[in-house]
């Protein structure tokens, strides 16, 4: 079992930049792959970013590719969100989620075993 821990989030003007943490506790944090997902109020849970264990390899939503990098450091059990040049339309709040399967920017939120509760991103205008 992976229990999630969201943190980082706050309130930052458009253009502005934030990093999101998400700890991980339990020791098997390697071996999960790891995507951040977001909800707006209102809106269904949208995929943001994915990494996954073989090679690392990752993916991002469309409205977030260039913007938004997404990174690991299995020595800490920490997932990581880069977010730069925010945009008012970035404000949601943030999941972490772990899966055991491939991730892709097609994934679903049924997809993911495991979730953090989420922190909350205001980007104003």
């Amino acid at each position: 079992q992976v229990q999630l821990e969201e943190s980082g989030g706050g309130l930052v003007q458009a253009g502005g930049s934030l990093r999101l943490s998400c700890a991980a506790a339990g020791r098997t944090f390697n071996r999960y792959a790891m995507a951040w997902f977001r909800q707006a109020l209102g809106e269904e849970r949208e995929f943001v970013a994915a990494i996954n264990v073989i090679g690392g390899s990752v993916d991002y939503g469309v409205s977030v590719k260039g913007r938004f990098t997404i990174f690991r450091d299995n020595g800490k059990n920490t997932l990581y969100l880069q977010m730069n040049s925010l945009k008012p339309e970035d404000t949601a709040v943030y999941y972490c989620a772990a899966s055991t399967g491939w991730l892709t920017s097609t994934s679903v939120p049924y997809e993911m075993t495991y979730w953090g509760k989420g922190t909350l991103v205001t980007v104003s205008s």
